[in-house]
């Protein structure tokens, strides 16, 4: 949700008097993560020069804005006209500075686990590498916290992994950690209040009138025996279980509230088609592109087309409001 300059982390790169020049560009990964990647040019590249110029730059610029890689070299590669070949700039090895001591205790343990299922690495992390120099970032750094904070339940920031990014360092912050109170039940308030985010889509909403520009589409196609009375049951049985799925945006003085639909009486909008469609495609566009009255209608429907004996298609479509890429 950031907006990203590369200009700006070129210009805090090429302050330090190592670097001559600096190019930083978004390097996609084969998981397709995408992390920020700085190559600068400089007399003597070397890891231990990589490391310190991503630290100096972590002291003049926002975490999001702080890469999660720095490759040094002796010059850019360029172009026959004299620009930066981008497409020639090396893929940054984040596993280059791994290495260092076993885990000594369990929770050390614990966290060279968690370190290594948020980093994707393939090896074992030690409790002396570098949780950005192995490719971290501002987000993978959230979803870290967020699993440390479930396992030791101790209460833990972002800023912490950013001050101790090694194993070692952030289980010398647990020991002083406060302990995460745990999630319990508590009585509803009559007015339930958005997140921020689902402020701001109910906002847009309000402002340019229903419209299908949030809507996220999910298509299936099911190959095989289908009972479509059993999938229909299947789909209640989600929007039961998952109350944003059966949540009303309503109004009150102006102010937008959420109303949770009971279960018995949510059901999902299911259009069962009995003609195959001519253009699968054309009409997934058209499932997507009906909005949603959020203040009457589930911010989830389905839609079910044969395509043959033994196969369909099912089209589900979710209001962002109600969900994002990873809720599908």
């Amino acid at each position: 949700g950031f907006r990203i300059e590369p200009g700006e982390i070129e210009q805090a790169l090429t302050l330090h008097p190592a670097v001559r020049q600096a190019v930083v560009t978004p390097h996609e990964s084969a998981d397709g993560d995408r992390r920020l990647t700085a190559h600068c040019a400089v007399a003597a590249p070397s890891p231990e020069l990589a490391l310190e110029l991503r630290r100096f730059v972590a002291q003049a610029l926002p975490a999001h804005m702080v890469p999660a890689a720095v490759v040094t070299l002796d010059a850019l590669p360029l172009t026959g006209s004299g620009k930066v070949d981008r497409r020639a700039l090396p893929a940054p090895d984040f596993q280059l500075f791994a290495g260092g001591r076993a885990a000594r205790t369990a929770r050390e343990e614990l966290l060279c686990g968690l370190f290594g299922d948020v980093l994707g690495a393939t090896g074992q992390v030690s409790i002396d590498d570098d949780f950005f120099a192995l490719g971290g970032h501002s987000l993978l750094a959230m979803q870290l916290v967020s699993r440390v904070r479930t396992v030791f339940a101790a209460e833990i920031g972002v800023r912490d992994v950013f001050e101790a990014p090694t194993v070692a360092g952030l289980a010398q912050r647990l020991d002083g950690a406060g302990a995460r109170l745990p999630l319990t039940a508590r009585e509803r308030p009559e007015d339930l209040p958005l997140s921020f985010a689902q402020q701001r889509l109910w906002l847009i909403d309000g402002m340019e009138g229903p419209s299908a520009l949030y809507n996220l589409p999910l298509a299936l196609r099911l190959t095989g025996p289908l009972d479509p009375a059993a999938l229909e049951l299947a789909l209640g049985d989600l929007v039961a279980r998952h109350e944003i799925l059966r949540t009303l945006i309503t109004e009150r003085d102006g102010e937008p509230r959420q109303r949770i639909v009971p279960p018995a009486d949510a059901r999902i909008p299911f259009d069962r088609r009995p003609v195959r469609p001519a253009d699968p495609a054309a009409t997934l566009a058209e499932c997507a592109a009906v909005p949603f009255d959020l203040a009457r209608e589930l911010p989830v429907r389905a839609h079910l087309f044969p395509l043959a004996a033994d196969e369909h298609l099912l089209v589900v479509v979710l209001h962002h409001i109600a969900g994002d890429g990873w809720s599908m």
